[in-house]
């Protein structure tokens, strides 16, 4: 029933935009929902610290798998980050537009961006970041979940469902550490999981909820757990 009533809003959304850019609305649009000018005009990652995506500059001769300082210093639970834009616009317009206005026709298109560049999903399953069902009820979905699911069905994936247990605060002002202390057992995840576990979230800020779910999935029998998301921030004074 879930992949009929999202193959119908798809259906929707491409009769709703009738072969125009979702960006500039002017150009004809590819199968993506966008043309090739604004797919070389979005805010892309390149050089991302492999492991947390954090945004930096790269030289000719840096390693793609070069770590930045911090992954050096302090490494996440996850192995690898993957986050091909910078939470700038117009990717920031289109998380906060699905995120906080539930438009369905923007996180479609969320979904074709991260497609365009996947992590390796081979042997692996997705989960979206589980969210207190009490805000849940307030925002009226789990955006994280969604993606999620809609990523899983078009890869031909397993979505698993965690859970928050813990009603987290606003973190948007916080610096890591004072999110990991927030998280600190917010998290029950499946106890039945697969050895790679890919956690699908909207927007990667410090990292920090991806290092808490997983740290829970590791103890919890995964064996590699990744984080993907369409968007990452950059880290600046809040790590």
């Amino acid at each position: 029933m879930l992949t009929t009533w999202l193959g119908r809003i798809e259906e929707r959304l491409r009769q709703a935009l009738p072969g125009y850019c979702a960006f500039c609305q002017s150009n004809p649009a590819s199968e993506k929902g966008w043309c090739d000018e604004c797919q070389t005009l979005l805010p892309h990652n390149p050089g991302a610290c492999p492991m947390c995506a954090e945004p930096r500059s790269q030289s000719p001769t840096d390693s793609v798998e070069r770590l930045c300082g911090h992954c050096l210093i302090e490494p996440p639970a996850m192995a690898r980050t993957t986050a091909d834009f910078l939470y700038t616009d117009p990717v920031k317009t289109l998380v906060r537009d699905f995120k906080y206005h539930a438009s369905t026709r923007a996180g479609v298109l969320l979904v074709e961006l991260m497609l365009t560049s996947p992590p390796d999903t081979t042997d692996a399953a997705l989960m979206g970041v589980p969210m207190h069902p009490a805000k849940a009820r307030e925002r009226g979905f789990n955006q994280a979940d969604w993606l999620a699911r809609q990523l899983a069905r078009r890869l031909g994936l397993a979505s698993l469902e965690g859970r928050c247990v813990k009603r987290l605060p606003a973190q948007h002002t916080l610096n890591r550490r004072a999110r990991l202390e927030n998280l600190r057992g917010a998290f029950i995840v499946p106890q039945c999981l697969p050895e790679r576990l890919i956690i699908v979230d909207d927007v990667v800020t410090t990292g920090a909820t991806g290092h808490e779910l997983a740290r829970q999935a590791l103890k919890a029998g995964a064996r590699r757990v990744e984080l993907w998301a369409p968007a990452r921030t950059p880290r600046g004074r809040d790590w």
